[in-house]
């Protein structure tokens, strides 16, 4: 078994701006019974109080979903550093004119042609109310080849590390 590393909220906001900042989630909404929606989201910023942000558009499933629902889930797979993330949270809408200036990227210019005055733009906050992670010690080729000794010898060789995050 892997060791359990639970972490304060400033290790925490840590590991998720390592873990989440500049990759994409998988953001799940709720459509009001037990259907889940899920769709790629680029995370635009880890903020210094732990929030996540994403850029979005006004009229599209996932911001109408939200308006119905807040819970949201995000999910962070980073495979060539074997580490993952598993946020749950209460998401928010603003048009926020500041924010939206602070988080654009040329990037974002792909989807939002009318630049950073589109009108529809919106920006996507998820304040977390529930995270976990796991991760790797070594990176994933060290891992994987301890995995490998370990099937061999039948000793255990996991360096995976996990544990909550104090959001």
């Amino acid at each position: 078994m892997g060791e359990t590393k639970n972490l304060d909220r400033s290790d925490g906001i840590k590991k998720m701006r390592d873990i989440a900042e500049n990759k994409t989630a998988l953001l799940c909404t709720f459509t009001g019974n037990t259907s889940i929606e899920t769709r790629p989201m680029h995370t635009q910023q880890v903020d210094e109080d732990g929030c996540f942000w994403f850029m979005g558009s006004k009229e599209n499933s996932s911001t109408d979903q939200i308006r119905k629902e807040s819970k949201v889930q995000l999910m962070y797979a980073i495979n060539d550093k074997a580490e993952f993330l598993s946020v749950e949270g209460k998401a928010s809408l603003t048009t926020d004119k500041q924010k939206i200036e602070e988080l654009w990227s040329s990037f974002a210019k792909t989807w939002f042609p009318g630049g950073k005055d589109d009108p529809n733009i919106i920006l996507i906050k998820v304040n977390p109310s529930d995270a976990f992670y796991w991760d790797t010690q070594h990176g994933k080729w060290v891992s994987m080849l301890k995995i490998m000794v370990g099937a061999v010898t039948g000793k255990e060789m996991d360096d995976g590390v996990e544990g909550t995050i104090d959001v």
